[in-house]
């Protein structure tokens, strides 16, 4: 696709002089030159962020125009796409490799934008593996670079902190301790807080769809199977094996699954055997947020959503299903104790988690499943833990859950922006009424006739 930034202007009258000249040329660029910024979002939890970002941008200065990778939500917001980056979110290197030749395409795309010089900044969202390369493309044509929800370098893989300080002008880090860690490797931090509290506190719910489910009168467990295909495709099969037992146990609990896209949603629907359907499964799509308002505790995939989770105190148990390969190197080199964002902030397992590996059938994940469906029955028959677990989480929100992350950010970013896009005004009165003077020169005298 290609894209262009701002209008082209046309008809503007050229005065007499050259300052009425200037003067209309420079209200001509106040009206349509405002920054350019490149996005680079390759997950769909990404995708939700980076649009509100953009909204954001575009409401400091609407003159703000942005191009780059990302998805839908994104597009919603003003993003002219390049690619749907999001359509290639992987986890693991025996997902990546595969797609390698894919990705290297890919990063021409941007670096061509770069070197034509299209862009005057460029803002990466998490994604790492990939943002990498579009990161030293960028600084290789003197782009700043702003790294917004940071790769989790302090988990696994620190040495890779070398890169950040050589590619990345700006890290935006969403976790209180990050910045005390990137601060100690000499990388320019600001601590923002995480906009996944933004999109909480600004997202109003379907209260229709609230009425009309909590009007069941029973208990409901949220049933989370995360926002990437792949990952649907490995989770959803081991909690379907759970909510049968839990069922089977607990006949007035309902379950309703969240999914992010309704392809998905129809896969999950598509895996119910003849049986389930006599089960209280219900699937939707687009209601995360009122569904877990509406939850007694939940059962989810872990992911950036455990801290809405969180927010709305929702006891939990979290599980992860990885291949062989990913959790041999997994065993390697990460360093952190916990894998969901809130035991990580409370440096406690609030939420007890599972990671299990191989074939679904495998025997780490017959293991997984039975101890999830162990801490679920605990969840639901036993009242006074849940209550114990929800009190936990709030007071654990009540410390973390700052908002303000999307509109500091939004600001700091324009402000960086700020003296190129300047610098690229100024240039351009400097030289249009020079060039304009020289096409009247050139159009008022009769062309010189060649000696002979």
């Amino acid at each position: 696709m290609q894209v262009r930034f701002g209008r082209k202007t046309q008809g503007v009258s050229v005065g007499p002089t050259i300052e009425n000249m200037t003067e209309n040329f420079a209200n001509t660029i106040d009206e349509t030159m405002g920054q350019r910024i490149f996005f680079s979002v390759g997950e769909p939890s990404g995708d939700l962020h980076a649009a509100s970002l953009i909204q954001c941008m575009r409401n400091i200065d609407p003159t703000t125009r942005v191009r780059g990778f990302g998805g839908s939500k994104m597009i919603q917001a003003g993003l002219d796409l390049d690619f749907d980056l999001t359509s290639m979110a992987v986890v693991g290197i025996s997902e990546v490799i595969p797609k390698l030749r894919e990705f290297f395409r890919i990063a021409d795309i941007a670096e061509g934008c770069f070197k034509r010089g299209e862009v005057d900044g460029v803002v990466l969202v998490d994604f790492p593996g990939f943002n990498w390369h579009i990161a030293k493309r960028a600084k290789k044509y003197g782009l700043p670079v702003f790294y917004y929800l940071p790769p989790q370098l302090w988990a696994w893989g620190g040495w890779r902190v070398k890169k950040m300080r050589r590619y990345v002008d700006h890290v935006f880090c969403n976790l209180p301790f990050e910045k005390e860690w990137f601060d100690a490797r000499d990388v320019h931090t600001t601590y923002v807080g995480h906009p996944f509290f933004d999109a909480i506190a600004s997202t109003p719910l379907d209260s229709k769809f609230i009425t009309r489910w909590r009007d069941s009168g029973r208990l409901q467990v949220a049933v989370l199977p995360g926002s990437r295909e792949h990952e649907v495709h490995r989770i959803w099969p081991m909690q379907l094996q759970i909510i049968r037992q839990l069922a089977h146990e607990f006949p007035e609990v309902e379950f309703l699954a969240a999914t992010l896209k309704d392809s998905h949603a129809l896969w999950c629907q598509g895996q119910l055997s003849p049986s389930d359907q006599r089960l209280p499964i219900h699937i939707f799509s687009g209601k995360t947020s009122e569904i877990l308002e509406l939850c007694d505790c939940a059962l989810m995939k872990s992911g950036s959503v455990s801290l809405e989770v969180m927010a709305r105190g929702k006891p939990a148990a979290v599980m992860y299903h990885v291949s062989n390969l990913t959790y041999a190197i997994g065993k390697l080199l990460v360093k952190c104790q916990y894998m969901s964002l809130p035991n990580l902030l409370a440096q406690a397992p609030l939420m007890p988690e599972f990671l299990s590996h191989g074939p679904i059938q495998s025997r780490s994940a017959r293991r997984s499943i039975e101890e999830i469906t162990q801490e679920m029955v605990r969840l639901l028959g036993d009242p006074q833990y849940r209550h114990l677990q929800r009190q936990r989480l709030r007071e654990l929100a009540s410390r973390t859950a700052k908002t303000g992350a999307t509109q500091s950010v939004a600001n700091q970013i324009l402000t960086d922006l700020q003296p190129r896009l300047e610098l690229r005004r100024r240039n351009r009165l400097e030289m249009t009424p020079v060039d304009s003077e020289n096409n009247q020169s050139s159009t008022s005298q009769p062309p010189r006739k060649k000696a002979a």
